[in-house]
């Protein structure tokens, strides 16, 4: 089974690029999110059309997290984190797909920092290692799929020295991301390329993506019956290089049967 996670930037706007991916690259289901657009507005006739069924957790403008398949219906079992420090804001959606529970979430961005914005992604993210530790404690195959909105060392961002004071690269949110993982959780990308210079994440400005100056912000979290199942982690960089794209590209990984 491939299961990718994906930061459309906007799913109408993106969408002739979200569709072109699904055709290419043909996930089996897929995370999003960014939405930024309300409920009344996902295109799920479009997804439908392409051969996906979709739950979604939509937002006007802002935020919006989605769960896509076309590989046996989704059921959903919780939309939005427990002890959300804003509910208000759409940044979690959690469905079961073919025999595997899926947390899809948008982790705060944090910036500037300091300030009411870093706080919240810290009360969010506490919140998510909680919620996280009793997904694991279930012994259900279980995954953590979106953007983290976190480098988690210096592996993961181009010429770290500058992002020193930026809230994804903050001290205390790359202590929270090691936190989770120490729970047992296993970073899937990480895991079958511990050496490698990998993106997901390229700025729109300053020809960011074809210098290669990106960021590792994409992350799926495998629990340890789906760990004992990873057999590849790969990033669709080229999908970056598109026309009016958005400035992350899908990650996915693959899953061997049980």
């Amino acid at each position: 089974m491939k299961i990718a996670t994906y930061n459309v930037n906007g799913v109408n706007g993106r969408l002739p690029v979200l569709l072109r991916w699904l055709e290419s690259s043909a996930p089996d289901v897929v995370v999003l999110q960014e939405l930024k657009a309300p409920d009344t507005r996902f295109p799920a006739d479009a997804i439908a059309d392409a051969g996906y069924q979709a739950v979604w957790h939509g937002q006007k403008s802002w935020n919006g997290v989605a769960i896509l398949s076309r590989v046996g219906e989704i059921h959903e079992t919780r939309r939005g984190l427990p002890n959300d420090p804003d509910p208000a804001q759409s940044r979690y959606i959690e469905a079961a797909v073919n025999g595997v529970l899926i947390g899809g979430l948008y982790l705060p961005n944090g910036n500037p920092r300091p300030g009411p914005k870093f706080d919240y992604k810290i009360a969010w993210f506490e919140a998510l290692i909680a919620h996280a530790d009793g997904l694991l404690a279930s012994g259900l195959p279980v995954m953590l799929a979106g953007d983290f909105n976190v480098m988690p060392t210096e592996l993961d961002v181009y010429k770290p020295e500058r992002w020193t004071d930026d809230a994804l690269f903050a001290p205390e949110i790359r202590a929270a991301y090691a936190r989770l993982l120490d729970q047992g959780w296993t970073d899937a990308l990480r895991k079958l390329h511990p050496g490698e210079t990998i993106y997901t994440f390229w700025d729109y400005f300053r020809n960011a993506y074809t210098r290669n100056a990106g960021l590792r912000i994409d992350h799926l979290l495998l629990s340890p019956p789906l760990a004992a199942r990873l057999v590849d982690a790969q990033v669709d960089r080229e999908v970056r290089g598109w026309e009016k794209t958005s400035d992350h590209a899908p990650v996915w990984i693959e899953l061997a049967d049980k």
